[in-house]
């Protein structure tokens, strides 16, 4: 295919601009290029030539270069409205485990439906599930926001919005003996943090299993939330777990 020299010029600039500008590993959208001045045709044009790799509609990378993870998760916050690192995941990030898995399973949530696309679930084993456990919005996160503070950073849940997120799925999707591990060692939490989202939060067992277990560890944060201030629900109990030890959560 023959070019003038004008746009040979174009081609070249605008390449160079896509592996100087670019940091490596970073997934691009149609938009990121037309920023980089690559146009739809010439993004074409790239991709023929080999210069940039098609990962599915209107996504793109450098070839040869294996995806990172943060980026990648930063790009999908545009897709998914309040799409953050949270609940299990988001405490591993901050170094609250019991145990360390080889491969962990990340997790995520967000306020709306919708599935990983398959560029992402292909390289990252995660999972994705909408989750509306605060009075909130999406464009207003309650203790979310980029890790670390850093420039560019994913969204990540603050340690106490993700241990009552993780709290929220015991019964569910969480295994309760793996919780309460993790409970034991979240001695650090901040109480007037976790007494914010309390009060926002929409699930009862929730709230109920948060406080009891804070209790029977005897939790710095525990000694200071009333739970006459937080939403624990009627007298009826909520029982998780089966044998001869189950845990029943009262008011």
């Amino acid at each position: 295919m023959w070019f003038s020299r004008s746009v040979t010029t174009t081609i070249r600039s605008n390449l160079k601009a896509l592996y100087t500008r670019v940091p490596p590993g970073t997934p691009l959208t149609t938009a990121d290029l037309n920023e980089l001045g690559i146009s739809a045709d010439l993004a074409v044009y790239y991709v023929r030539s080999g210069w940039l790799e098609r990962l599915a509609r209107g996504v793109y990378c450098r070839p040869g270069e294996d995806l990172e993870l943060e980026p990648s998760l930063v790009m999908l916050q545009r897709k998914l409205a309040g799409l953050h690192v949270g609940g299990k995941s988001a405490l591993e990030w901050y170094g609250m485990r019991h145990y360390v898995l080889h491969q962990p399973t990340l997790w995520l949530y967000g306020w709306a439906a919708g599935r990983l696309p398959d560029w992402f679930s292909e390289r990252f084993t995660a999972v994705y599930h909408r989750k509306r456990l605060f009075n909130e919005t999406p464009d207003a996160m309650l203790h979310v926001g980029p890790f670390e503070r850093r420039a560019r950073a994913p969204d990540v849940a603050a340690p106490e919005r993700a241990l009552l997120e993780l709290l929220s799925e015991v019964g569910v999707r969480q295994p309760l003996q793996e919780a309460r591990e993790i409970v034991e060692g979240a001695y650090s939490l901040r109480a007037d943090v976790l007494r914010e989202l309390l009060r926002e939060t929409k699930s009862i067992k929730t709230v109920r299993l948060a406080l009891q277990l804070g209790r029977e560890f005897s939790l710095p944060w525990a000694a200071k939330l009333d739970p006459a201030e937080l939403p624990t629900g009627s007298d009826r109990p909520w029982v998780s777990g089966a044998g001869d030890d189950p845990l029943v959560l009262k008011p």
